[in-house]
């Protein structure tokens, strides 16, 4: 709806204000003069407050507006209209120019609706999973139900409540399940191609076969995750660096059950009791910028850790994203049966 669309004057009955209001999905009318300029605002809540004080609903709507709105600059950043919201616990802001004329009207809703990112995902669901047998002899293991959905469906609705909507599925072992269950991604909103492997190319040679090369930074993430990462931040992070290809890692702890001793010979330097030992692991999860592609082998076996070595090795701007979300790789029965009963709390 356009904004000029909840302009009254401030002689509009407030009756018909309030069809004004019920008719718009802002929820909100805009008072103004014949420029335009902003006189007052009023919303659904103003109107029952004006009735209960004893207006009647032929009486001129400026005699309940809010004279004294909370307006915003055109050149305020979506950020910064967001934290006033919060601050003044409002749901809509007039956007007024350096006169005080309209130009806009943001609301709450809208503003936390995510932005369209064109950055590609691929997602790798070619894989066996021979750690899940039985359950994967008639059944792929992203199209495995953790709480109410298939795993790889999950994964895909992060990715679109978080804004991306051109996707990219590697597909080998049962692929027609995954196909038929995904389609062209139109169920979702979004696109969705598949990447048929014919053999098996590892967690980085299916990206060979990628139609083109992306134009923006994109991802490639295991298909037997599930994780509460957040996408943006994890782009953000990848741009802010300049980086060529970052991996998310994740801390773990490893104890060992023993005392462990530090000799020097046959002199006993230390003895500490079953300590704790803390690596940071490959989470399974990348972003990496369009002229990696030119490292990968076409329709070769190239995993993920060789294109980093062999980046690293030409001393190419690789980084990490340390994780503190929560994450589960579904590799075992045991990480599975974890799931189920985890989901409806992590994802419910």
């Amino acid at each position: 709806m356009n904004w000029r669309d909840l302009l009254v004057s401030p002689q509009t009955p407030i009756l018909d204000t309030l069809e004004i209001i019920d008719r718009n999905a802002r929820q909100i009318a805009l008072v103004a003069d014949e420029s335009d300029k902003l006189l007052g605002t009023v919303t659904d809540g103003d109107i029952r407050r004006g009735l209960l004080k004893g207006r009647a609903l032929q009486d001129p709507i400026s005699m309940i507006m809010n004279p004294f709105p909370t307006v915003a600059s055109p050149y305020d950043s979506r950020e910064n209209i967001l934290a006033l919201m919060k601050i003044k616990q409002i749901n809509q802001i007039p956007i007024v120019d350096e006169e005080g004329r309209i130009v806009d009207v943001e609301v709450l809703n809208d503003l936390l609706r995510p932005t369209k990112k064109d950055n590609w995902v691929v997602l790798m669901a070619g894989g066996l999973g021979t750690r899940l047998y039985p359950l994967t002899y008639d059944c792929p293991k992203p199209l495995l139900k953790v709480g109410n959905k298939p795993l790889l469906e999950t994964i895909l609705q992060s990715f679109i409540d978080q804004g991306f909507h051109k996707f990219f599925i590697s597909v080998k072992y049962k692929a027609e399940m995954i196909q038929e269950y995904f389609g062209n991604g139109s169920g979702w909103g979004v696109t969705i191609q598949y990447l048929q492997e014919k053999d098996s190319l590892g967690t980085a040679g299916a990206l060979s076969l990628l139609p083109e090369k992306p134009s923006e930074p994109f991802f490639v993430m295991n298909g037997d995750l599930l994780t509460k990462v957040n996408f943006e931040q994890l782009l953000d992070f990848h741009k802010t660096y300049q980086a060529k290809a970052t991996m998310c890692v994740r801390e773990y702890d490893h104890q060992i059950p023993y005392g462990v001793v530090k000799v020097d010979k046959q002199r006993l330097l230390s003895l500490e009791e079953k300590p704790t030992q803390r690596f940071f692991v490959n989470a399974g999860i990348y972003v990496l910028s369009p002229e990696t592609l030119e490292r990968i082998p076409h329709n070769k076996y190239f995993d993920m850790p060789s294109l980093f070595d062999l980046l690293m090795g030409e001393d190419q701007h690789t980084i990490a994203f340390p994780i503190h979300e929560y994450w589960l790789d579904i590799g075992r029965m045991a990480d599975f049966e974890r799931a189920n009963v985890e989901f409806a709390e992590v994802f419910g």
